[in-house]
This record gives structure tokens, C-alpha cells and sequence, in this order.
């Protein structure tokens, strides 16, 4: 590979909106590949970006890292398998909606504390009393 096709980890990280350091990570983890090094400075090329961007657009989607590794095998073996990749985001879709459900009882919970704490009772302060129960 030509010097003027790798790209620089500080490029890798502007051109996919992924930190340094979660770059690193997904290295140690297997994620992306070990990249090429020119002396101790790591060097990318135009997939190793591509696969970083699907990485980070999955995550940004919820998905957990093992089954980023699926998708990743699934978009990388020529072979997609559409069915499969469907069904793992039927998983994360309900996973999603099961969160968002909590969130609504948070809130709601939440709403309640507040609205209470506002009414200024001397008595004591209903958020503190609630989390202590």
C-alpha cells in the first residue's frame, strides 16, 4: 500500500465523528483490524474507515458489540444475509422500545418528585425521602 493512501488515527477519528480512544478499544477488541504502523504512529485505509463509520452508525443505533461483529461478518462475507440481519434488529427494535417504556415510568415517577418538592412542605423533602426508602 502507497504512503498517500493511509490515513492518520486523528483523520480516522474526523472523518467518523469516533474518538481516538474508542478507536484503540475496538482495535484491542478485535472490532477493527490491528492497523499498519509506519514507526509507532497507526495508519488506516479507506475500509478501515468504511468499518469504523458502520461500527459507530450501529452503536449510535444501540446495537451491542457482539452483535456489531455479526453485522460486521454478515456485510463483510459477500453473502448477506438480510433475514438475518433483520432479525437482529427486530431483537434491538423491541430491546429499544422496552427502554424507552422504562423511560416513560422514570418520567412520569420523576414528574411526581418534582411536582411534590415544589409544593415546599416543611415536613421534608419527598425526593430525598423517596430515594432513601
Amino acid at each position: 500500500m502507497p504512503p498517500s493512501s493511509t490515513i492518520p488515527i486523528g483523520e480516522v477519528s474526523r472523518r467518523t465523528g469516533c474518538n481516538i480512544e474508542t478507536i484503540r478499544y475496538y482495535e484491542r477488541i478485535g472490532i477493527l483490524p490491528a492497523p499498519v504502523r509506519r514507526g509507532r504512529f497507526r495508519r488506516y485505509d479507506s475500509a478501515d474507515v468504511r468499518r469504523l463509520a458502520f461500527v459507530r452508525r450501529a452503536r449510535e443505533l444501540g446495537f451491542p458489540l457482539h452483535t456489531i461483529r455479526t453485522l460486521l461478518a454478515l456485510a463483510e462475507g459477500g453473502g448477506h444475509s438480510c433475514d438475518q440481519a433483520r432479525q437482529m434488529a427486530e431483537t434491538q427494535l423491541s430491546d429499544v422500545r422496552a427502554k424507552q417504556a422504562d423511560l416513560e415510568r422514570m418520567a412520569v415517577v420523576l414528574d411526581e418528585l418534582v411536582r411534590a418538592c415544589g409544593a415546599g412542605d416543611a415536613s421534608g423533602c419527598p425526593l430525598l425521602e423517596a430515594l432513601s426508602d
